[in-house]
C-alpha cells in the first residue's frame, strides 16, 4: 500500500513537471502559475521523501 501511495505521489510530481515545462514554453509563460506549480512540486517532492 505505501509503495502505491508513492507511486502515485511520484505521477502527480512528474505531472506538475510536465505542466512547468509546457507553461515555460508558451511565448509569454505565466510566471506566477509556474511558480505555483513549483511549489506544488515541492510540497509533493518533500511528502515523497518523508514517506521513504
Amino acid at each position: 500500500m505505501q509503495t502505491a501511495h508513492i507511486s502515485a505521489l511520484e505521477a502527480k510530481h512528474a505531472n506538475l513537471d510536465q505542466r512547468i515545462v509546457a507553461e515555460s514554453q508558451r511565448p509569454m509563460p505565466d510566471t506566477v502559475a509556474i511558480a505555483e506549480l513549483k511549489k506544488q512540486k515541492l510540497r509533493l517532492k518533500e511528502e515523497i521523501a518523508s514517506s521513504h
